[in-house]
């Protein structure tokens, strides 16, 4: 049986049902690091979400989303592709010289709405790798997003604690001057240039674990880099930066479908928002970064209502995996989360198999199509987009495209309060959620990540959590249940095997 046949199965009669008068434009607003817990609309009260709470309201909340991954590589890989990243060697947290692992001529989201008439663009984090290896970041870099579907892409290359420091606007370096040429290793530092290692006193902010390589705007990184001066970003400046350019892109194409992939650089480390934001809550920079990406949603929202296109366009809000509270800078982020619960109810967060690590806010508003402040316990997979995306433009995914993604759009227009019948959740080992139940793979991995103080979830003997009564995973009843968790088991091992 194919992955799609298997994993979908159940799903045809409800997503048949699904047929929208209109093709919306597409807004998916994909943040960095956002867990359960960390937005008003799903519980927070430390931090003030006004703009995000809006979009709820407005729309569809989820409490059964899930990032395909516990890290941003794969989800992203994931999310954009529609096959489980476990699947394809390379999709690990990439270094940001990497090459791109999306081979071009692979079906993507973006792809796949092109070819339905859709302009499309990208702007924000990327961490998918670019061009072939060896990137020559003084010329064109290629192949990348616009070889993977997206007509018009600003990223940063891969995250904020990692060199390159730079935008790239399509395939060049965004302000670069020739004369001050790029270099990057992820291997050997360049004699003369300062390190968080070797020059503490240079530093800003400081690291509590890596990231103590070359320094960027008083800020040591991972990686080494000299060169690109007047290109390189200022951490303050980059939610002003990216969302201006979001904008600047919803104005420039109003007039015609388009599909717009916003990866937010918040909450990533390192965290260091504007001026503007410093203060707003008692959380510290973690804290002040989850309102500046608020911010950066409601800039989004004022620019579909100035362009007269709130009715016509879907806007979707959603995470790339749980929340991590240090994540290698001293931020003081553990020592002001007070009765903050990044995860909420749930176990673990990045890094971690336990469900923080993957279930993930998110929310979705289309005015006259989904119903306002409404909520859905639907399970669905950010694998999905592909399928459910491409059904929603009137389209299919190609063949061979999207292995693992299935149409889930009733769900998500809340039509429907039943999606998927399972998914797989992965961070290391790979867990199968089949209904209210879930099972852990047996691993011999570490139960901690000491660094960032996050349980991950390994074990040497299966676990079995019921959800419906146990949604913090705390009572493992796999001795209780043995068929089911052999049932489980052998449903796993043929989804691993599925082609």
């Amino acid at each position: 049986m194919r992955r799609r046949d298997f994993l979908g199965a159940g799903l045809a009669a409800v997503a048949s049902s699904a047929a929208p008068p209109k093709r919306p434009n597409i807004v998916l607003i994909y943040a960095d690091d956002v867990g359960y817990g960390d937005l008003g609309c799903y519980g927070a009260t430390s931090v003030k979400t006004p703009n995000l709470d809006k979009l709820a309201a407005g729309g569809l909340q989820f409490s059964n989303v899930h990032a395909s991954s516990a890290t941003c590589t794969p989800s992203r890989y994931s999310m954009l592709t529609g096959q489980y990243a476990w699947r394809k060697k390379g999709t690990n947290v990439l270094p940001g010289d990497a090459a791109l692992v999306i081979p071009p001529g692979t079906p993507t989201v973006a792809s796949i709405l092109k070819d339905q008439g859709y302009t499309t663009g990208v702007v924000g984090k990327w961490h998918l790798g670019l061009g072939n290896g060896n990137v020559d970041w003084n010329g064109e870099i290629a192949p990348g997003p616009l070889e993977i579907g997206f007509d018009y892409s600003f990223v940063i290359p891969a995250t904020g604690d990692r060199v390159p420091c730079v935008f790239v606007e399509n395939h060049r370096v965004a302000n670069l001057d020739p004369a001050d040429p790029i270099s990057v290793s992820y291997t050997t530092p360049f004699p003369g240039q300062p390190t968080g290692k070797d020059n503490p006193e240079l530093l800003r902010m400081h690291p509590s674990q890596g990231h103590n390589q070359t320094i960027v705007n008083g800020v040591s990184r991972i990686g080494y880099m000299k060169g690109g001066k007047s290109a390189l970003w200022v951490d303050e400046d980059i939610a002003d930066t990216l969302t201006a350019k979001v904008v600047g892109f919803i104005e420039k194409n109003k007039a015609k479908p388009f599909f717009l992939y916003f990866a937010t650089h918040d909450i990533h480390v390192p965290r260091i928002p504007h001026q503007r934001f410093i203060g707003k809550t008692t959380m510290g920079p973690r804290g002040d970064a989850i309102a500046e990406l608020d911010w950066c949603v409601g800039e989004v929202l004022k620019a579909l209502d100035r362009n007269h296109l709130a009715n016509d366009t879907l806007i979707m809000f959603s995470s790339d995996n749980g929340p991590v509270v240090d994540d290698g800078y001293k931020d003081q982020a553990a020592e002001k989360l007070g009765a903050h619960k990044p995860a909420g109810p749930l176990r673990g967060g990045k890094y971690s198999i336990f469900d923080a690590g993957t279930r993930v806010p998110m929310l979705a508003r289309w005015p006259g199509h989904i119903k306002k402040d409404s909520r859905s316990n639907a399970l669905i997979s950010q694998v999905d987009f592909p399928a459910t995306f491409a059904a929603l433009a009137g389209g299919n995914v190609p063949s061979g495209g999207g292995p693992d993604s299935t149409n889930v759009l009733p769900a998500l227009l809340g039509q429907s309060q039943t999606a998927r019948e399972r998914l797989v959740e992965h961070a290391g080992t790979l867990a199968l959620v089949e209904g209210d139940w879930k099972l852990i793979s047996p691993s011999k991995g570490a139960r901690r990540n000491e660094a960032t103080n996050t349980e991950l979830g390994n074990d040497p003997e299966p676990q079995l959590y019921d959800l419906a009564k146990d949604i913090g995973e705390t009572n493992n009843v796999a001795a209780k249940f043995p068929e089911r968790v052999r049932a489980m088991t052998a449903t796993l091992e043929k989804i691993r095997a599925a082609e």
